[in-house]
C-alpha cells in the first residue's frame, strides 16, 4: 500500500531545527490572503526552523511579509539563481509548488546547485501528472479540451517518472520520493462533491493523489 503524506507536515518535519532557504516564499499573487489566514508555508517554517531564508522575484509581495515581521528575505529570480550572491550555508532548500510555473526548470535546478552543499537536501513538491481528481473534472467539463483544470500559472506537470529525468539531467540524485493527497490549504476551495470523487481516486489507487514530494540530493553525495 502506497501511503498518502500531507504535503506541509512532510515539509516542516523535514526543516525542523535546520538552516532553511525557501524558494518561492510570498505564494505569490495571494500573499495577502495568505497573511490573513495564516496560511503562508513560510510563516511556518520559521516556527520551526532554526533560520528560515525566503527568495522570490515578487517585490510588492517580499514588502507584504517584511511589513509583517519577517525578515531574511531576499528578492531573487529563480531562473537565475547563480547571479545571487548568497553564502549562507543551508540544510534544506524547499520549493514547494514553484517548479510546474517555471519556463526554464533545467536552468533553474543548475542554479539551486550553486547553493548546495555536499549535505543540503533539495525538497520540491508538484502537483501529480496522474491527478486522478483532475482527470475526472477534465472529463466531465473540458468543453472539448479547452477548459483545463490548472492553474492559470502553471506549464508544466511531472511525474515519477519526469521529474527524475530532469534530475539526472542536472546531475542531482532523487534521494526519496512520496505522494501527498489534497491539503488543509486547499481544502476550502473544493467543493464537496470533488472530495468524493478525490476519496473514491485515491482508493483506488494512492499515485492518482494530488501531488509528489521528492527529496533531492548532489550526484554522489
Amino acid at each position: 500500500m502506497i501511503p498518502l503524506n500531507d504535503r506541509v507536515s512532510v515539509i516542516l518535519e523535514a526543516c525542523a531545527g535546520k538552516r532553511v532557504l525557501h524558494l518561492g516564499c510570498t505564494n505569490s499573487p495571494y500573499t495577502a490572503q495568505s497573511l490573513e489566514g495564516d496560511m503562508l508555508l513560510h510563516s511556518r517554517l520559521s516556527e520551526v526552523a532554526a533560520v528560515v531564508h525566503g527568495f522570490d522575484n515578487d517585490r510588492e509581495s517580499l514588502e507584504l511579509m517584511r511589513a509583517a515581521g519577517y525578515d531574511n528575505l531576499h528578492i531573487a529570480d529563480l531562473e537565475k539563481l547563480p547571479q545571487m550572491d548568497f553564502k549562507e550555508e543551508i540544510d534544506v532548500i524547499v520549493a514547494g509548488e514553484i517548479i510546474e510555473h517555471l519556463s526554464n526548470p533545467g536552468l533553474f535546478l543548475e542554479g539551486v546547485k550553486t547553493l548546495m552543499g555536499p549535505n543540503t537536501i533539495l525538497l520540491i513538491t508538484t502537483i501529480n501528472a496522474y491527478c486522478g481528481l483532475r482527470y475526472i473534472q477534465y472529463a466531465l467539463r473540458g468543453r472539448g479540451g479547452v477548459a483545463e483544470p490548472v492553474h492559470p500559472d502553471h506549464v508544466a506537470y511531472y511525474s515519477y517518472s519526469t521529474l527524475k529525468l530532469l534530475l539526472q539531467r542536472s546531475e542531482l540524485e532523487l534521494d526519496d520520493f512520496m505522494f501527498y493527497d489534497i491539503g488543509p490549504e486547499h481544502r476550502p476551495y473544493v467543493q464537496w462533491y470533488y472530495w468524493w470523487i478525490n476519496a473514491l481516486c485515491v482508493r483506488i489507487s494512492k499515485q492518482c493523489c494530488d501531488g509528489v514530494i521528492a527529496f533531492c540530493k548532489l550526484k554522489g553525495e
